[in-house]
């Protein structure tokens, strides 16, 4: 009888396979799994508690709201520090107090970098830097958004110049994006210092009350410096930059409602600027008729309306996102679609200060012109202008040198431009907004527009100075005048009898006459003059 011994079962190369150990590719695996867990949940549940006390969400919170849901993909999570000194080498948490990484808003593709105030304070060291010049890198060669969420107190002190040069690298990246790519800064916190610099080079600034604040010197510093006493809100809270600096173009309740705006706000934006803006399509009509604006607008150049209700007759949907509404409140910065295609516009406010300009509402609408060329967004100008605000402060501060802002950057601008002249149109506000003399492709006006160097009883005062005072009844000479000055030289169709407007359209019309321009000029191409770039009045 024979007896068989079964041979112990081998492996492909022949040798007996070695007995389990506890070290396998499963065990690694969940090694790896419990490691990203502690990395997702940050330092520790009362950091997080204390963030949250804060009225602050944590920078996970803040990316998973911005970001389609299930969509973020996060870059170098694990990364630390490698700082000695002043007890750095025992605290190397990982991701270094920055969050990084991209995902997508409405299935368009967006890279975000949100900095964990709960390490560090969010402060800014050499790695914390590094990656976020990774990102701002990626970014640009992808062609794709860049959303900042601010919440850091500056630099990393400990780490010296190194922290200091880790600004300098973020600096020059978003100069080198600006235009190329949409970049928006979201301010949930502290940004103090240096750091206030980054929002400054960005498109947009978003902002909350009671969370955010923003300064070059805290108010420590300004008590010591100049004995004045005040909060942080004070000096540089939302509201303060909404409405006072300009720095904010946006301010909210709360951070829900703020990065849902974020998100609403890309919508309207390409990817880069070697794209257009998306279109969305909805079921209002091109063709629709808007006589409820003869009704809005005054025939009266002195009666005031709110040319916000025109914005919003005229575009599809009435829907319409404003920039800066609280800042230089007498010219209004919208985006806005008509017939599905975005559109910029920019519009004389009657309701304040008659919409006349001046220094700040010059540079809110030069560099909404200059963001909306940069990015393909052509440009519809709403004109109800009596001129350029006189007076000795005006003049003092650069009247002349910031209104060229304005003037430069319409002639800059290489879009599809139209000009729609509602009433007055006064002097140099009437070129510096988008006349047909600087560059635009079309120029419409109401039956109710004046375009002349000033208005009709100025202009009489001026001209007819001599007869109005040797006249035996100056009141009546001078009305007589007045009304001889307009009927000659200010009448609906003098502009439109030079060439200087292509057609006076009825109100009832506007949106077609619009909608089918914007498709005319589609195609349109322009190039400037060779150079390396011009000078801005800045």
């Amino acid at each position: 009888m024979t007896t068989v011994v079964e041979k112990p079962p081998q492996n492909a190369a022949g040798a007996a396979p070695q007995p389990l150990r506890a070290d396998t590719m499963h065990v690694r695996v969940e090694e790896l799994r419990r490691l990203r867990a502690e990395v997702h949940a940050g330092p520790g549940q009362r950091a997080t508690e204390a963030q949250h006390a804060r009225g602050k969400l944590t920078a996970h919170e803040r990316v998973e709201l911005l970001l389609d849901e299930g969509s973020f993909t996060e870059l170098e999570s694990l990364r630390r520090h490698r700082a000695t000194g002043f007890g750095l080498e025992d605290r190397r948490p990982h991701t270094d107090g920055v969050v990084t990484g991209w995902g997508t808003v409405e299935g368009r593709q967006v890279f975000v970098y949100a900095h964990d105030f709960r390490i560090f304070g969010g402060a800014l060291g050499e790695s914390h830097a590094a990656k976020i010049h990774k990102l701002m890198d990626l970014a640009e060669a992808s062609g794709a958004p860049l959303v900042s969420l601010c919440d850091g107190a500056g630099a990393r002190i400990q780490e010296g110049v190194t922290a200091l040069a880790g600004y300098g690298g973020i600096f020059s990246r978003n100069a080198r994006s600006s235009g190329v790519i949409p970049q928006i800064s979201v301010i949930l916190g502290p940004c103090a210092g240096g750091a206030a610099y980054s929002p400054a080079l960005t498109d947009f600034t978003f902002m909350v009350r009671g969370v955010s604040q923003m300064f070059i010197t805290g108010p420590d510093v300004v008590r010591a410096v100049t004995g004045e006493r005040v909060s942080m809100d004070e000096l540089g809270g939302a509201d303060v930059h909404a409405s006072v600096s300009g720095v904010a173009a946006f301010a909210y309740d709360d951070e829900v409602s703020c990065l849902q705006d974020v998100r609403h706000l890309l919508s309207y934006l390409p990817s880069n600027n070697r794209q257009a803006p998306p279109v969305l399509r909805g079921e209002d009509p091109a063709e629709r008729r808007t006589d409820r604006l003869a009704d809005l607008v005054p025939a009266d150049p002195a009666r005031g309306y709110d040319v916000r209700e025109v914005i919003e007759e005229l575009v599809d949907d009435g829907d319409f996102f404003e920039t800066h509404p609280t800042w230089a409140a007498n010219v209004v910065c919208a985006l806005a679609r008509i017939d599905g295609h975005v559109v910029g516009v920019v519009a004389n406010q009657p309701l304040v200060s008659a919409g006349v300009l001046d220094i700040r509402a010059s540079e809110k609408a030069a560099r909404f012109v200059s963001l909306c060329d940069a990015f393909n967004i052509p440009l519809v100008t709403l004109l109800d202008v009596p001129g350029f605000l006189p007076g000795v402060e005006q003049e003092h501060n650069g009247i002349i040198r910031h209104g060229a802002k304005l003037l430069y950057a319409y002639c800059n601008a290489t879009v599809p431009r139209i000009q729609l002249i509602l009433r007055k149109a006064y002097g140099g506000a009437y070129i510096v907004m988008d006349s047909r003399s600087v560059g635009a492709d079309l120029s419409f006006a109401w039956p109710t527009n004046e375009v002349a160097v000033m208005g009709a009883e100025g202009a009489a005062n001026v001209v007819f100075r001599r007869r109005i005072a040797e006249a035996d009844d100056p009141a009546a000479m001078r009305a007589r005048m007045v009304q001889e000055y307009r009927s000659e030289l200010m009448h609906p169709y003098y502009a439109a009898e030079r060439g200087l407007v292509d057609d006076v359209i009825e109100p009832g019309e506007t949106r077609a006459v619009l909608a089918r321009a914007l498709e005319m000029l589609r195609t349109k191409h322009r190039a400037l003059p060779q150079r390396k770039h011009g000078i801005t009045p800045l």
